[in-house]
């Protein structure tokens, strides 16, 4: 990583930096210490206790801190980078800032430093506003102008106080999730207080002996109206659920609601209720052909295909494509592309 050697640092058993390995390498390699990164809240939906003194560990070996801005929505309000002893930070204007996450944009990060890297920012050819002799790396020297508007917007009408009390409901909004899913599903960390970050991880692996795999539960959710959180990231089999500060209680709930209706769907397998390798999860999602078809041959009836609970009689997404096979798919590209022929017989054709 530009020219970089990456150190992997161990966690312990409930998801923090392991301090005593962080020590260690730091000490090890302090003669070539660029920096740490690290995200805070971690990627495993936990605050790191210990951050303060994880950047001024960094600093001690003469590295520089540089902090993950993707949760940011735990963050604004609250606390900040600079509070911990970050010296660089990108932030994600998605979820936090209001621009839509997913599906390959609109992105933009803007890169903020402490004070003794300004020097360091880059220079632009065309639009004066830095005496630094570093080149540029984008050819825009403020990112998009038409995404930054958006962020800008929000930000404005929100205010502080608005800004700080979205971080307060992302927080409560993510811990009102995982405590109504209790007994349901195991959150595989949590903080000393058994509280979560913005974001915590549901653990589907046990599943797996049931013949249901994370991406079957995730498509099952489609047949509730759900699009699926965070699949398989950043630990295989789970679930990452992330409801921000956006949704109210009453779509927490239905969210809850579906999620624990899928568990219950696999212990009727576990119970040998249902058939392992064809039932209701496994086939999911179903289409509305799949359940006004004349031909019906699964095991399980079609209202609970489609309607599992009341909600969905009052509003009701089908799925428009049954379920696919995801590994097919990913070692088979098809190109959507025309033939190149067919370019040459409209130009004959002209």
């Amino acid at each position: 990583m530009a020219g970089m050697q990456v150190i992997v640092t161990k966690c312990d058993e409930h998801g923090n930096i392991d301090l005593a390995d962080l020590r260690a390498n730091a000490e090890k390699y302090k003669d070539n210490l660029a920096c740490l990164m690290v995200t805070y809240p971690s990627t495993h939906g936990v605050f790191e206790e210990a951050i303060q003194e994880i950047c001024s560990m960094i600093h001690e070996f003469g590295g520089q801190v540089y902090m993950d801005g993707a949760n940011m929505n735990a963050q604004v309000g609250l606390t900040s980078p600079a509070m911990i002893g970050a010296d660089v930070c990108h932030l994600n204007l998605h979820k936090t800032f209001c621009i839509p996450h997913g599906g390959g944009g609109p992105g933009m990060g803007p890169i903020c430093v402490a004070s003794h890297l300004v020097p360091f920012l880059p220079h632009h050819a065309v639009v004066s506003f830095s005496n630094s002799k570093e080149t540029a790396v984008s050819a825009a020297p403020w990112g998009s102008a038409s995404i930054l508007t958006i962020s800008y917007a929000y930000i404005a009408m929100m205010g502080g106080e608005g800004l700080t009390n979205a971080t307060k409901m992302a927080i409560l909004n993510a811990n009102y999730i995982k405590k109504r899913l209790e007994g349901h599903y195991n959150a595989l960390y949590a903080g000393k207080n058994g509280t979560c970050a913005h974001e915590f991880i549901a653990d589907c692996r046990d599943f797996k002996a049931q013949g249901v795999e994370v991406a079957d539960m995730a498509k099952r959710l489609m047949d509730y109206g759900f699009h699926a959180p965070t699949v398989s990231f950043p630990v295989a089999g789970t679930l990452m659920i992330e409801p921000t500060e956006s949704e109210d209680r009453a779509e927490l709930d239905r969210f809850c609601e579906a999620l624990i209706a899928i568990r219950e769907e696999i212990r009727e397998i576990e119970a040998g209720k249902a058939e392992k390798g064809n039932n209701v999860i496994v086939n999911a999602p179903h289409t509305a052909l799949m359940v006004t078809a004349s031909n019906w041959e699964k095991p399980y009836s079609r209202e609970k295909a489609a309607y599992p609970l009341p909600y969905l009689r009052v509003g009701k997404y089908f799925p428009a494509v049954a379920k696919i096979d995801n590994a097919y798919g990913d070692r088979n590209l098809v190109c959507a592309c025309i033939p190149v022929e067919e370019y040459a017989s409209e130009e004959a054709v002209a």
